[in-house]
């Protein structure tokens, strides 16, 4: 079979290709009796021509929950691919701090004499009284069905995330970086990478450490890689068992060049260049394609807050487009547990202390070989402090040193002590109910139509900030289309229309009136509009600077309706034979990150290797 691309749409392959197609959507074919081996490509050029690839189990997305899938499936005796629209592994995973929640019993829990057990776990998975500083519960509307699932099966997950190479830090396990994570036991497990940013690391964080040594583990098993495809359709035969996908090329085009970016671990991927593939799975296909949150339409059916200047996190690297999502729903799947995303969560979205790109939640290097895509590293802030934030129309709209929503379940919220399903908890933790978030996000002036989006927030500040903070204000440090200076603050108002998110022009006396109230309260030593307690530093030295500083959406908190078994459902309930699915694609969940990924991962691996 060649690699070529593209070629006349009528040759005898094409039209085997179509015709084999017709087949599995008109139940004519059963995949049993094509005549290849599990995990080669087809040959053949009869009216009944096989896919071009076959494998028992087709994972859809490289990610925390995929790779734990492929392996489990593997390790269940299953043939293996994992396709992936990037041009490498590791999906949003790769880009995170390894911070891992594992409970109910890890080797590493035990070793260091925390007590945990799976029914432990699952109480607090299910306690309804805890509750975030915002008054946002933690636990109360999850799938108790599935927090069950996590509970038994996060103890062996672990077991089997070590059995695969991951290098867990040798150190008792806490609760720092979790949340969603229960009080009742410290369960956060970590990595760490000591190598630096290189072509081995596109972000230099931890996550590099777990992702790279899973993807080790699974080649030595002969897992398979298919990347560069993006997933399009899930294909049904006539009993609607899913039996496998169609996937289009998609390569990573940088800008400037000329060729697609190829991995640079691609030893052993599998090398089609054809327009479309047809990837057939005798038993299972698990959607892992990591949560909608790149997906603007989508992620606004939960919160329609989020319009497009509002970038998501990681999304350089990792789309999370809702392909799996949309795919399952398009073949009847069910979405589960939208009260998690719709509720002002912690970690749904996010303020980084990165400004002056859009590209905000990774600290892009010009080592990464994406950089070309990121555009610019940003400026790092040490102490906000040192700057003012505004709206859209040159207005503060909170204290620039607050933080985003603040997390409720760790120890440190319950001062008084934690008592389980205890009505008393909720007095416990210091209600804050509003936050720097709601204010950046609420309507306000300037706002057009269609959707009135509440537009950019910008860092205001002078060249004496500048020189505080040790910033280099040029490339590859800041974006030209989300950094200006200007020597006064009525051009620098002027010179925000070239953002392409800044859909109305800011009224340069809004900044300016902005700025002379602010300076008045560092003078009188407070903050009459915003109570902000630090005010070291006027704002009155040009040049004067405006970095992008918006909100930052995160975690997926909503997805597909699975069950037990990982299996996807329907709108009443019913398993749709043939798919699965797990991590951030999987509602029913609050716990935010890697564990709860890894463990569906785990689960749905199993299940579909044995159909």
């Amino acid at each position: 079979m060649s690699d070529d691309v593209g070629g006349d749409d009528q040759t005898p392959r094409s039209v085997a290709k179509r015709t084999f197609m017709k087949g599995l959507l008109a139940g004519g074919m059963a995949l049993a009796s094509v005549p290849a081996r599990s995990g080669e490509k087809a040959a053949g050029d009869g009216a009944e021509a096989a896919p071009d690839l076959i494998y028992d189990v087709v994972v859809i997305g490289g990610g925390a929950a995929g790779m734990a899938a492929a392996l489990r499936a593997v390790d269940h005796g299953a043939s293996v691919v994992i396709v992936d629209a990037n041009y490498d592994i590791g999906g949003h995973a790769i880009l995170s701090g390894a911070n891992i929640t594992l409970g109910g019993g890890t080797r590493l829990q035990k070793k260091y004499g925390i007590h945990d057990t799976p029914d432990l776990l699952f109480k607090d998975l299910t306690d309804w009284s805890v509750v975030e500083r915002n008054g946002m519960p933690e636990y109360r509307f999850n799938d108790r069905a599935l927090q069950r699932a996590l509970a038994d099966n996060m103890a062996l997950t672990g077991d089997f995330l070590l059995d695969n190479g991951v290098p867990f830090l040798d150190q008792a396990p806490d609760n720092v970086g979790g949340h969603s994570v229960g009080i009742s036991a410290r369960r956060q497990h970590h990595c760490v990478w000591e190598q630096g940013v290189s072509l081995e690391s596109p972000s230099g964080w931890p996550g590099t450490a777990l992702m790279r040594a899973l993807e080790r583990s699974a080649r030595k098993k002969g897992i398979q890689f298919l990347l560069n495809y993006h997933m399009d359709d899930l294909v049904q035969d006539q009993s609607g068992r899913v039996v496998g996908v169609r996937a289009r090329h998609s390569p990573t085009v940088l800008p400037g060049a000329t060729t697609p970016l190829e991995s640079f671990q691609n030893q052993g991927n599998l090398k089609l260049r054809r327009p479309q593939v047809q990837v057939a799975a005798r038993k299972g296909v698990v959607i892992c394609t990591g949560g909608h949150t790149g997906n603007v339409a989508f992620r606004r059916i939960f919160d329609p807050r989020l319009t497009e200047e509002y970038a998501a996190a990681g999304v350089e690297y990792s789309p999370q487009d809702a392909s799996g999502e949309l795919a399952a729903l398009a073949i009847g799947a069910s979405l589960w547990g939208t009260a998690n995303q719709s509720t002002e969560r912690n970690g749904a979205i996010r303020k980084r202390p990165l400004i002056g790109t859009r590209a905000s939640y990774v600290h892009w290097t010009p080592h990464s070989p994406i950089f070309a895509k990121v555009g610019a590293s940003g400026l790092v802030v040490s102490d906000f402090a040192n700057l003012i934030l505004v709206n859209q129309v040159g207005r503060r709209f909170y204290d620039e040193l607050a933080g985003g929503y603040p997390n409720g379940s760790t120890e440190g919220f319950y001062q008084d002590g934690y008592v389980h399903g205890d009505w008393r908890n909720v007095r416990k933790v210091p209600y804050r109910p509003s936050s720097y978030i709601d204010a950046a996000l609420a309507l306000n002036e300037g706002s057009t139509a269609p959707d009135y989006g509440a537009g950019p927030q910008w860092a205001i500040f002078d060249e004496s900030a500048r020189i505080r903070e040790g910033w280099e204000t040029t490339a590859p440090h800041v974006h030209p289309q989300y950094f200006f200076q200007a020597q006064s603050l009525q051009e620098l108002a002027d010179k925000l229309s070239a953002c392409p998110y800044q859909h109305a022009a800011m009224p340069a006396q809004n900044l300016v009136d902005t700025v002379t109230r602010f300076n008045e309260f560092v003078a009188a030593g407070k903050d009459d509009d915003f109570g902000r307690t630090a005010l070291p530093h006027k704002i009155q030295t040009p040049p004067f600077y405006a970095a992008w500083a918006s909100l930052v959406v995160h975690d997926s908190y909503t997805g597909l309706r699975i069950d037990t078994q990982a299996r996807v459902l329907d709108h009443a309930g019913t398993p749709i034979a043939g798919l699965y699915c797990a991590g951030e694609s999987a509602g029913g969940c609050s716990q935010h990150g890697l564990g709860r990924c890894f463990t569906q991962g785990f689960i749905a691996g199993r299940s579909a290797a044995l159909g």
